[in-house]
C-alpha cells in the first residue's frame, strides 16, 4: 500500500459488475445504444479504428483493477469523442472516474449508461446513488440507495442492507451540515509547491514555517515507476514560508530520507525536528527520522510495541513528545473494529530506558467506533485531536472530526462540517498552532495536477459554499468564496497554546548551537518535556499549551544554563513568542539572570514554583563545577523608597544563598549582594520593563 492507497476502503466496490439497472428513468425518452461496430461508423473508418484502439487500451488497464482506472481514462474519454452513446463505455467511464481522484465526474456516464442500457448491472442504483452522494444531491442520492436495498437483499451481493441504509444516513448528516456551513477560503499553495504531478499528505510545523508533503514527481529517488500503479514511486518533498502566503520551491528531501520505493509523509513534530514517514514493510509501518543539521536521517523504525504484523497507518507526536498517537488495525482487547486509534507513552528520560515505549492504549469506544478511523493529528495545545473516522455522524466516507481531552476523558467527537468536510473520504487534514490555517490536498478545477497542495482559511461570517465540479482527495470539494470585500481571517476556536522559538547562539561568537532545552512546571517541579535546538543553525521551537507556569532552560557543556518564565493562563489564545538566546561561557565575569526564582510580594519569601531553578544552580556548584565560586544579587524596579528597595534586594539574595548552603554548598563560595534599584536592564518605564527588572542574578567570580 501506498499513501494514496493506505486507507482501507472496504466501500469502494467500483469494479465492473457493480453496474446495472437504470434508476430515475421511470418517465422520459430512452437513449439508443450504439455498439462499437465497424458499421455504424462505416463514414469514418479511420475514426473508428483509432476508437477501437483506445478503447481496447482502456479495457486492458480497467481490468488490472481500480488502482488502474484513473489511467484508464484518457483512453475512453478518446473513444468516447466518437461514440458518446454506448452503455458499455458510460459505464465504464463512470466507474472509472469513482476510483479516481475526480469522482464526482461519474455522475454523467452512471446516468447515461443507465438510460442506454437498463439492463446493465443490477446494482446500477447504489453506483448512482454514490455518484448523487458524491455531488451533494443529497435527497436524489437518498432515492437512488433506497432503489438499491432490493439488490443488496441478494446474498451474493458485494453490498449490504446495512451498507446502503449507512449511506442513506450520510446523505440525511450531509444535508444537515451543507445548512449551516463553516465559510473558508481555499487557496491553491501555487507553482512553488505544486506540480503537474500528484501532491498529497501535508505536515506543517506549529509555526506553519515548514511544509513537508508526498508527491510522485519524475524526480523522485531513483526516477522509477511502480509496475503495479503505473505511476512514480513517493518520495517526500519540502517547502519553507518565503514570505506572506509564499513558499520557497518544494525539493526533494533526498537520500536517506527518501528511497527508490514508496516513501511517504505521516506527522510531523511540532518544532520541525522529528519526521514520521510510513513505509511499505510488511503490511505498512511507521518509520521517525531526525533533522541532524540540514540533513534527514535515514528512517528508522518505531517501537515493535507500535509497529506489529499488522497495518499502521498514520501517527502524530505530542506536542510535549512524550507520548505518540498511532492508527493500528491490530486485534486486541480494546479493539473496536477496523483501524483504531491508539496512545502510546515514550520514555524521553535518560539512560537505557530512553525513548523506550510504553504499552499502548486504545483510545476506546468514545473515539473509535466498529468502522475506520484514520488520519489522526494532536493540535500543539495538547489538548486536541483531529482524526477522520467512516463511523460517528459522517457524511460520506471518511469526515474529520475533533474531539478535546479534558477532565481525564476524550469528548464526544465534533464533524467540522462543511465544506471542511464532504461526501468524498476527508483525511488527513493538519491544523497551524494558531487554529487559523488547515492545509490538507484536493483534487480541483484550478489545480497544476490530479492532486495539489491546498490551504484552508477560516472565516468568521458564514455564507454560502460553491459545489466544485472537481473531487477532494483529502478535504472541502467547495470553490473558495473570493470578494472584493470579505471579513478579515479568524481562528476556527481560540487556540490556547504559546508558540516560543528563536535561534540559541555562542553569546560571543555569534554562532549558532546546538543546546538542550527543557520545559518544567514550576508548580509540580517537573521536567514535562525536552528538546534540542537544530545543530546548524541553533533554531528551536517549543509548543506550551495554556494553563501553565513554565520554566525554560536552555542548557550546552560549557556554558552557563540560560532560564526563561512564561507563565501563562488558562485564559491565554494563541501567540508566538520570538526569543533568541545567546548562551556565556563559564568564565569569570559572566553572569545570567536567574528568571524562575520567586518570591511573596513584597517579602524575601522563596516561592515552592523557584525550587526547580534552585535546584539548578545547587547542581552546577556541587556537581558540574565544584570550584565555582559566585556572586548571587538581588534586584528591583524603582518603585518606593530607594532605601526600602536596598534592603528588600539584599534580603532575597541571603535568602537564595542560605537555601544553598543548606543544600550543602560552603558558604564562603557565595557572594550574597543587593543592588536595589541601581542597576536597571530596561528603563523602568512600564509594567513589562519593571518586571525585566526585579530579578535575582547571578554571576562567576571564579572557576578554580
Amino acid at each position: 500500500m501506498t499513501a494514496l492507497s493506505l486507507l482501507p476502503l472496504p466501500h469502494r466496490f467500483v469494479a465492473a459488475g457493480l453496474l446495472g439497472a437504470a434508476l430515475l428513468l421511470a418517465t422520459g425518452a430512452r437513449a439508443q445504444n450504439v455498439e462499437f461496430e465497424a458499421r455504424n461508423f462505416a463514414s469514418n473508418k479511420e475514426a473508428f479504428k483509432q476508437a477501437v484502439k483506445e478503447l481496447k487500451e482502456g479495457d486492458k488497464l480497467y481490468e488490472q483493477g481500480p488502482n488502474r482506472y484513473e489511467a484508464a481514462i484518457p483512453h475512453y474519454l478518446i473513444a468516447y469523442q466518437l461514440n458518446p452513446d454506448n452503455a458499455q463505455l458510460n459505464y465504464r467511464l463512470g466507474t472509472a472516474y469513482l476510483g479516481s481522484a475526480f469522482k464526482t465526474k461519474a455522475l454523467p456516464y452512471l446516468e447515461a449508461a443507465g438510460k442506454l442500457n437498463s439492463r446493465i448491472d443490477p446494482l446500477l442504483p447504489y453506483n448512482l446513488g454514490r455518484a448523487l452522494h458524491l455531488n451533494a444531491k443529497w435527497d436524489l442520492a437518498r432515492e437512488a440507495y433506497q432503489q438499491a436495498i432490493p439488490a443488496a437483499q441478494d446474498r451474493n451481493s458485494p453490498i449490504s442492507v446495512a451498507d446502503v441504509r449507512k449511506r442513506m444516513d450520510e446523505c440525511q448528516t450531509g444535508k444537515e451540515l451543507m445548512a449551516k456551513p463553516a465559510r473558508a477560503f481555499i487557496d491553491n499553495l501555487g507553482a512553488e509547491v505544486n506540480s503537474r504531478f500528484a501532491e498529497y499528505c501535508p505536515v506543517i510545523t506549529a509555526d506553519e514555517s515548514q511544509l513537508y508533503f508526498t508527491s510522485r514527481r519524475d524526480n523522485t529517488t531513483g526516477a522509477k515507476m511502480d509496475p503495479d500503479l503505473g505511476d512514480y514511486f513517493e518520495d517526500i518533498y519540502g517547502s519553507v514560508q518565503a514570505g506572506e502566503e509564499k513558499w520557497s520551491a518544494a525539493k526533494n528531501l533526498g537520500k536517506p530520507l527518501n528511497s527508490e520505493g514508496h516513501d511517504a509523509t505521516v506527522g510531523i513534530s511540532p518544532d520541525g525536528q522529528k519526521l514520521l514517514v510510513y513505509l511499505q514493510e510488511n503490511a505498512g509501518d511507521l518509520y521517525e527520522c531526525t533533522l541532524e543539521g540540514a540533513l534527514w536521517s535515514a528512517p528508522e523504525p518505531l517501537s515493535k510495541k507500535i509497529n506489529t504484523g499488522d497495518h499502521e497507518s498514520s501517527a502524530s507526536y505530542a506536542p510535549d513528545g512524550n507520548s505518540l498517537f498511532f492508527v493500528s488495525n491490530r486485534e486486541d482487547a480494546g479493539s473496536q473494529g477496523g483501524h483504531d486509534i491508539y496512545q502510546i507513552g515514550l520514555n524521553t528520560g535518560k539512560g537505557k530506558s530512553k525513548g523506550k515505549a510504553q504499552e499502548p492504549t486504545n483510545l476506546g469506544p468514545i473515539i473509535n467506533t466498529r468502522y475506520n478511523e484514520e488520519a489522526v493529528f494532536m493540535h500543539p495545545d495538547g489538548k486536541t485531536m483531529y482524526f477522520s473516522s467512516e463511523g460517528h455522524n459522517t457524511m460520506g466516507g471518511y469526515d474529520i472530526f475533533k474531539s478535546v481531552y479534558e477532565n481525564g476523558k476524550w469528548s464526544t467527537p465534533e464533524n467540522l462540517g462543511w465544506p471542511i468536510n464532504t461526501p468524498d473520504d476527508d483525511v488527513f487534514f493538519v491544523l497551524s498552532a494558531s487554529g487559523r490555517h488547515g492545509y490538507y490536498s484536493s483534487a480541483r478545477a484550478d489545480g497544476l495536477g490530479s492532486r495539489d497542495i491546498y490551504r484552508i482559511t477560516f472565516l468568521g461570517v458564514e455564507k454560502p459554499p460553491v459545489l466544485s465540479t472537481e473531487d477532494n482527495l483529502l478535504a472541502s470539494r467547495a470553490e473558495p468564496v473570493r470578494e472584493s470585500n470579505v471579513a478579515a481571517a479568524v481562528a476556527v476556536s481560540s487556540a490556547q497554546v504559546t508558540i516560543l522559538k528563536g535561534v540559541i547562539s555562542d553569546a560571543g561568537t555569534k554562532q549558532p548551537l546546538e543546546a538542550e532545552i527543557e520545559v518544567i512546571d514550576n508548580v509540580r517541579n517537573e521536567v514535562i518535556a525536552s528538546f534540542k535546538s537544530n545543530s546548524t543553525t541553533g533554531r528551536y521551537l517549543v509548543s506550551l499549551p495554556s494553563g501553565i507556569n513554565y520554566g525554560i532552560v536552555v542548557r550546552k557543556e560549557g556554558y552557563l544554563f540560560h532560564s526563561e518564565n512564561f507563565d501563562i493562563p488558562a485564559s491565554s489564545s494563541f501567540q508566538e513568542i520570538i526569543k533568541n538566546v545567546a548562551l556565556n561561557k563559564l568564565a569569570v565575569g559572566n553572569k545570567i539572570v536567574l528568571r524562575n526564582i520567586f518570591f511573596d510580594f513584597d517579602k524575601a519569601t522563596l516561592k515552592p514554583e523557584s525550587r526547580a531553578e534552585l535546584e539548578r544552580v545547587y547542581k552546577l556548584m556541587a556537581e558540574e563545577v565544584p570550584t565555582l565560586k559566585i556572586e548571587l544579587s538581588g534586584h528591583t524596579d524603582d518603585r518606593g523608597e530607594a532605601a526600602y528597595n536596598q534592603d528588600l534586594s539584599e534580603r532575597r539574595a541571603k535568602a537564595v544563598v542560605e537555601y544553598l548552603t543548606k543544600k550543602g554548598i560552603a558558604a564562603d563560595r557565595f557572594k550574597a549582594a543587593g543592588y536595589g534599584e541601581a542597576q536597571p536592564i530596561v528603563p523602568n518605564t512600564n509594567a513589562a520593563n519593571r518586571q525585566l527588572n526585579r530579578r535575582t542574578e547571578f554571576k562567576i567570580l571564579s572557576i578554580n
